[in-house]
């Protein structure tokens, strides 16, 4: 099971309860709009914004060990997004995209995020980089920094 919880909550539970583990700590997050036409690409936009709130930069991110997480409204989105943000492609929905692992009504950020969690663990990441559009030219992103 995955909950998300404070930080205050883990550092007064976690020693008297040895199966509360944290996964990652949620390090920023954004959103971001533009023309509704344009709602695919607007990831490329929150990124760099979350990217800014936690104080990091595109320079930054080691691609042996930073991962980005792009939802997939169409096939073309993740490529378009990471084509926008010169982030290499192999590092981008390196499980598969919504396309071809789902793309659940209502719970799609919460697919992302659990898979790149996944992802982090697996790979043994830094960063996590997610970011989904959500219609009327609006988009979201979170970094999240694995533990």
């Amino acid at each position: 099971i995955t909950i998300l919880c404070s930080g205050k909550y883990i550092k007064e539970n976690c020693k008297t309860n040895d199966k509360l583990i944290p996964l990652c700590e949620i390090v920023s997050f954004a959103d971001a709009a533009q023309e509704p036409v344009d709602f695919p690409t607007t990831p490329s936009l929150a990124i760099p914004i979350a990217m800014k709130r936690a104080n990091l930069k595109m320079e930054d991110l080691d691609y042996t060990k930073d991962y980005f997480e792009i939802n997939e409204a169409f096939a073309v989105a993740s490529v378009a997004n990471a084509k926008l943000l010169n982030i290499p492609i192999d590092n981008v929905n390196i499980h598969g995209g919504a396309v071809g692992l789902g793309h659940p009504l209502g719970c799609s950020g919460a697919r992302i995020v659990v898979t790149m969690l996944n992802v982090l663990k697996k790979k043994q990441g830094r960063y996590g980089i997610c970011g989904i559009c959500n219609g009327g030219g609006g988009a979201s992103a979170m970094i999240i920094k694995n533990l």
